[in-house]
């Protein structure tokens, strides 16, 4: 085994579930980890009883998952910690359809691009995952059984136990039907193939749950419903729910945009930050979710919230604990470091460069010539609106670079460097900016 999956193996250990509750079920209820569900009665009993097998499935329509996913991937930790079987499956060929999103038709990605992002996915899904012990998880791939399927045996073999109707009220299809787009046959398909992949997975490894979003949920009975008519068993399905914002905005997006897990694409010092901007109004519902914690710990940090808001502990913890389990513990630590010095509680020299120059990206930044002065770079970045406003506020004494006071915005912003020619700039105790020399 890598020193990386040791490593990884070791953190996962520390991972528990919480011991004050009768069993796994109760914790998922209680972590608001349920939306939907077949029989709860049976499933509660399922779970307390002897260890089974359980799946979910993970499209490669990107490069990496999202925040999303990260809701799947710890209610699959929390079973397997209960001591039950994961299997993680990430779909070679279902990524290449793509389920229907509700407004238009997905393009197609090349079948080269789909393996690539296949081998991502994989990769991602099984950092949060245990593979040692009694109940190890699998990766398993859904093109292994789709790709050698002709058409004629699909038809045949699965297809007819399919029914025109019930398919076109699962509420995925029914709202592209509606829409001016309407829907091809490949995605109103989808929940054809990811009903096989459930039969496949009950046939291979006696997998009996799968779980998955709500909003899958009609894709999520369509492989309850082909078991029970093909091999008359009862299996069980779970929808977690959609996570939103109290404001009842989408978690996760902001101006359209995902928070990745995938360091290339969210840098960490991103990913912290976007968990330490939680509204006290969502914090414990993240803790409940996103964290390890038990609920004496997180009823501490509720009660912290409604007594004393403004020291934001919960979300310092939320952002912490999230950003170390994607992250690691040392990126973590290196971008509360780079946070505190960006404020003058530390040396901005002696910060991670990477670190650093992905927390200046968020910020207003410029790229300059070494030539260029201080007062032009507050300017172009934005902190002040003109030139002359720029020489007020450094007279005024509000203008620091590096942290440190500017006496003359003429001066250089190519003369206070710091390593990988980058500069800080701030305005008052909170403006910041940064500036990148060519």
């Amino acid at each position: 085994m890598s020193e990386s999956a040791v490593s990884n193996e070791q953190r996962l250990t520390a991972q528990t579930n919480d011991p004050s509750f009768e069993d796994v079920w109760d914790e998922l209820k209680w972590r608001g980890l349920i939306h939907v569900s077949t029989d709860e009665a049976e499933l509660k009993q399922l779970l307390a009883g002897d260890p089974i097998t359980y799946y979910c499935g993970f499209d490669p329509t990107a490069a990496s998952l999202h925040l999303g996913h990260l809701v799947q991937l710890l209610t699959m930790r929390r079973l397997q910690l209960a001591g039950h079987k994961p299997l993680g499956l990430v779909g070679g060929s279902t990524g290449l359809i793509g389920d229907p999103r509700p407004t238009a038709e997905r393009t197609l990605n090349t079948r080269e691009t789909v393996a690539g992002w296949v081998r991502s996915l994989q990769e991602q899904v099984s950092t949060y995952l245990s593979f040692e012990g009694e109940n190890a998880a699998r990766l398993v791939n859904n093109l292994d059984w789709t790709a050698p399927l002709s058409a004629i045996d699909f038809l045949r073999e699965i297809g007819k136990h399919f029914r025109v109707g019930t398919m076109l009220k699962k509420d995925a299809v029914s709202a592209r039907l509606n829409s001016d787009e309407g829907i091809s046959y490949t995605e109103f398909s989808y929940q054809i193939l990811q009903g096989l992949d459930f039969l496949e997975l009950y046939r291979q490894y006696g997998c009996v749950l799968q779980s998955g979003g709500s909003d899958q949920w009609g894709n999520l009975t369509s492989g309850t419903e082909l078991i029970r008519k093909v091999e008359g068993v009862h299996v069980h399905a779970i929808g977690t729910p959609l996570i939103t914002n109290s404001d009842g905005t989408k978690f996760g997006k902001s101006e359209g945009n995902a928070i990745w897990i995938d360091a290339a694409l969210t840098s960490p010092y991103a990913f912290y930050q976007f968990w330490l901007n939680t509204d006290d109004s969502d914090v414990v519902d993240r803790l409940k979710v996103f964290t390890f914690l038990t609920r004496d710990e997180i009823g501490e940090y509720e009660r912290k919230v409604k007594e004393e808001p403004f020291k934001r502990e919960a979300q310092r913890r939320l952002a912490y604990d999230v950003t170390a389990l994607v992250h690691g513990a040392e990126a973590t630590e290196a971008v509360i470091a780079a946070s505190e010095a960006l404020f003058g509680q530390g040396d901005l020299a002696g910060q991670d460069k990477a670190t650093l120059e992905a927390a200046l990206r968020e910020l207003p930044n410029t790229t300059t010539a070494a030539s260029t002065t201080i007062a032009q770079a507050l300017v172009d970045t934005g902190l002040t609106k003109s030139l002359s406003e720029a020489r007020r506020a450094v007279s005024q004494g509000g203008v620091y670079v590096n942290n440190a006071k500017v006496e003359d915005g003429e001066s250089a912003v190519g003369d206070a460097l710091l390593p990988g020619g980058m500069v800080v700039l701030r305005r008052g105790k909170k403006t910041l900016a940064g500036v990148f020399v060519e």
